[in-house]
């Protein structure tokens, strides 16, 4: 039993009876002998409660899925996992959604169990991969799962850190595969934040997996308290006044401080007044701006700036921080602006013990020229003062090093992005949020609770700090109810992001029959969700079909079946009022197809009109009565058909995109359909499919398509390079999606070969839109000529020259690039003439990709 209980036990156990007594020790003795209790003891803490419940359900054979705050331990219980299959002597893999997060899971793990028991599976790194440990992403283990790789064999138990990804657009329905997909034999461990309906997931995860313990700690190992700073004007200090009220212990209670909304009104007042100074045309009857759309301008609060607030929280001793901007180049300029203010964040012996561990980390991994290209010397300036940018634009190695620097404590405040919140092990005294909205790539949106969460949580370091502060920048159109708002516990739902792809569709087929398939799509957590909304649906649809047959039985009639004279009614009615509308509507290949279609509607008009009128109901004469009620049963049949067809539609949804899938695939001779002896639906896979089954890409058929159809035939390894690349570049922010020249101009291969793909991509996305599958995200040739310069050899200072594009976005590019050219390579035998031939070409490019700084894995 964990060692933090046995003074609160010994205290309880007086009031205890003497058979009571004997059952608590039992219970003790059965834990002190279990694998958990070995575990707690090797641990230089005491266990929390929710990490026993955890591990106690974990070693009895039950899934578990931890839902905890950033920071409350909830990888105990995945060390826990690791540490139980060790002593079973069965596999434990342990998946995360990130590349960086890999890396330091499989160094953390090494350091406990050694390298020859560690092994790593990511994207571009491959080590020791048959060890009894293995930390992967989790798209390896999806892809290990569809090859049914031996591997698997002596697997028990699956960590899936940051389960709650799986609500991610673009990579979520990984997750869902995975859970869905592993063998029976394996329990899994979820660690989750905090979600408002995960209860609804862990209930997912049962059906799917089996019993399912779920465990929920809202409890912080370190308190957060919520501040806002504010600055009256540049020559008056920041003020960091509390969100919240504080109750007679000093504890922040959930009332908003009035004192920061009378200092808020001082602040609008003293604007106000501000701009009066500045408008001396006021008192001639100027009434001040006008807004963008019109209305009166509010006077603007002065905004504080970055070097001075994080000069006002090191005068306060809330350092380390990290200062969430939504903004890369924000990122970057806050660093400029605190070294031209002349702050100074370290002593001498930190600066210099900064340098000597930059030096270290950077020695042999890249040339003078790419650290030049990189700004490397401004870089490493900034971390001897104390200061860093972490963004998605720097490449990893310079994030590593922002990562240990920080956590040595010698970086004393790191300006990220959002995604520094992503799992990666960086806690601070403080955090700070520019803003509570950001720029979501169409707009300007504001954040959620769960972001907002997810930020501040990384406040409050565990056994160094007794409170944690998450701190608002005040800025324009700030309210502090919106702050209160945000930073409640229970904070967002987790809904599913699951899509069937045309991928998944060879996958499944070529280990189960089409059935089985959909069967198995109707497990994911997406259909379960919609099952979930369809009850009431489905209740809706009782109580309609209930009043139907009332009024069926009101307006009985015996002259006739007065249910077929309003089924009459109501197409008569319903082709007259929208027939010749929706005609007009329609495209025609001829105009006497056109003159046909009027004519057919104006005879079933007539057709049903003369029906109608010669109807024995006609001669009812209670007719008027019927009516009364055949009103009623009509309004409520059209209703009753509208609620089934929302609930078909959410039932069984996710199998019919499947069967659309198939359809597209069938149609291009990915599948071939067939007809089993007992009149069932089958599908087996054809040679192209199996080419398909091994491209794992977001543009997987086009690649197929284009590959087989030979347009990268004629094209050498630095050609197939940069015309590819369009299928893995993502421009930023509005790019026109074509690169400055092509290289060999536009009648040069690499331009044919780029045209072609161009047009194989438009035919795909036609044939999605005709089977009402949502469309695919276009290519983007925008690098093709700054890639193709790399493959042929090129320095990276060379490449980027006169371009926009920053160091990491290239190397992740150029990652994402090789393992595409690293596909095609291996998928062979490529079903064509000359696939041996660009199976080659494919190899020889992926190598002229990854070299030096694109091949810099981070791990040692």
């Amino acid at each position: 039993m964990a060692r933090h209980h046995h003074s609160k036990d010994d205290s309880q156990s007086r009031n205890l009876s003497p058979s009571q007594r004997y059952a608590a020790f039992q219970k003790v003795k059965r834990q002190r002998a279990s694998v958990a209790a070995r575990f707690a003891a090797t641990l230089p803490f005491d266990l929390d409660d929710f990490q026993i419940e955890a591990n106690e359900a974990l070693e009895a054979g039950s899934n578990v899925l931890v839902a905890a705050p950033t920071g409350a331990g909830k990888t105990v219980v995945a060390d826990f996992a690791i540490y139980l299959a060790q002593d079973r002597n069965v596999k434990a893999f342990y998946t995360t959604p990130i590349k960086a997060l890999s890396n330091q899971k499989y160094h953390d793990l090494v350091n406990v169990y050694g390298p020859d028991r560690v092994g790593l599976l990511t994207g571009d790194t491959s080590i020791n991969s048959e060890a009894d440990i293995v930390v992967m992403t989790t798209e390896v283990l999806r892809n290990m799962l569809y090859e049914r790789s031996s591997t698997l064999a002596a697997l028990r138990y699956v960590i899936l850190d940051e389960v709650h990804y799986l609500a991610d657009k673009f990579r979520g329905p990984v997750w869902e595969e995975v859970i869905i997909h592993l063998p029976k034999s394996v329990k899994i461990v979820g660690l989750s934040a905090t979600v408002s309906n995960v209860e609804d997931f862990s209930n997912w995860i049962a059906s799917v997996r089996g019993e399912t313990k779920l465990v929920i700690s809202e409890h912080r190992p370190v308190p957060l308290e919520q501040h806002v700073l504010v600055q009256a004007d540049e020559h008056t200090e920041p003020e960091v006044l509390d969100l919240y009220r504080r109750d007679a212990n000093g504890e922040q209670t959930v009332k908003l401080n009035a004192e920061l909304i009378n200092r808020l009104d001082q602040l609008d007042r003293k604007a106000a007044r501000r701009r009066g100074e500045q408008r001396p045309d006021k008192r001639k009857g100027f009434k001040g701006g006008k807004s963008r759309h019109g209305g009166q301008l509010k006077p603007e609060r002065y905004t504080p700036r970055r070097w001075a607030v994080v000069d006002e929280l090191h005068f306060l001793d809330m350092l380390p921080g990290i200062y969430f901007i939504f903004s890369r180049n924000g990122c970057d300029q806050a660093v400029e602006q605190c070294i031209n203010a002349g702050l100074e964040l370290t002593t001498d012996e930190e600066a210099v013990r900064i340098r000597r561990i930059v030096d270290e980390m950077v020695d042999g991994q890249l040339t003078q020229e790419d650290l030049k290209a990189l700004h490397f010397s401004k870089f490493r300036f900034a971390l001897e003062e104390g200061f860093a940018s972490h963004h998605a634009g720097m490449i990893a190695l310079f994030r590593q090093i922002v990562e240990r620097l920080f956590e040595e404590g010698l970086v004393k405040m790191v300006f990220a992005t959002e995604t520094l919140a992503l799992g990666i092990n960086m806690p601070a005294r403080c955090v700070v949020v520019e803003k509570l909205e950001k720029f979501d790539g169409t707009g300007h949106v504001g954040l959620t609770p769960g972001e907002f969460t997810q930020l501040t949580g990384r406040a409050g370091r565990r056994g160094i700090d007794t409170i944690g502060h998450a701190i608002v920048v005040d800025h324009h159109g700030f309210v502090p109810a919106t702050a209160a708002a945000l930073s409640s516990k229970r904070v967002y739902p987790l809904h599913s992001s699951f899509r069937p792809t045309f991928n998944m569709a060879v996958n499944l087929l070529n280990s189960s029959d089409y059935e089985t398939a959909r069967v198995t799509l109707d497990q994911s957590f997406a259909q379960w969700e919609a099952n979930e909304s369809a009850w009431q649906l489905e209740s809706q649809m009782t109580t309609l079909k209930t009043a139907l047959a009332g009024y069926e039985q009101a307006f009985q009639c015996n002259h006739g079946d007065f249910k077929e004279f309003m089924t009459l009614r109501m197409e008569l009615s319903s082709l007259e009022k929208d027939g010749r509308r929706k005609l007009k509507h329609e495209v025609f290949l001829t105009d006497q197809d056109r003159s046909k279609a009027f004519r057919d509607l104006e005879a079933r008009i007539q057709e049903l009109r003369k029906a109608e009128r010669q109807h024995p109901c006609r001669n009812c004469p209670d007719l008027q009565q019927h009516l009364k009620w055949g009103h009623r049963w009509a309004r409520e049949t059209r209703e009753l058909e509208r609620v089934t067809n929302r609930y078909d539609s959410r039932t069984g949804s996710v199998a019919r995109q499947f069967d659309r899938i198939c359809d597209i695939l069938t149609e291009l001779g990915y599948l071939e359909r067939r007809e089993t002896p007992d009149g069932r639906i089958d599908m087996t896979l054809t040679d192209k499919g199996r080419l398909l089954r091994r491209i794992y890409s977001e543009h997987d058929l086009e690649l197929c398509e284009a590959l087989l159809s030979g347009t990268f035939s004629k094209l050498d390894a630095n050609g197939l390079a940069a015309v590819l690349s369009a299928l893995v570049y993502e421009a930023r922010r509005g790019g026109e999606g074509e690169p400055r020249h092509y290289p060999g101009g536009v009648s040069g291969r690499i331009a044919i070969a780029s045209s072609k793909l161009k047009g194989v991509c438009a035919h795909i996305d036609a044939l999605c839109e005709d089977h009402e599958l949502a469309e695919l995200a276009q290519p983007d040739f925008g690098i093709v000529d700054i890639m193709y310069e790399w493959a042929d050899g090129a320095s990276l200072a060379a490449c980027l020259y006169g371009t926009d594009m920053t160091g990491g976005d290239f190397v992740r590019t150029a990652k994402r690039l090789a393992d595409v050219l690293q596909q095609i390579a291996v998928a062979g035998p490529l079903p064509f003439d000359e696939g041996e031939a660009l199976a080659d070409t494919a190899r020889e490019a992926a190598d002229r990709v990854n070299r030096g700084v694109v091949a810099y894995s981070g791990v040692d």
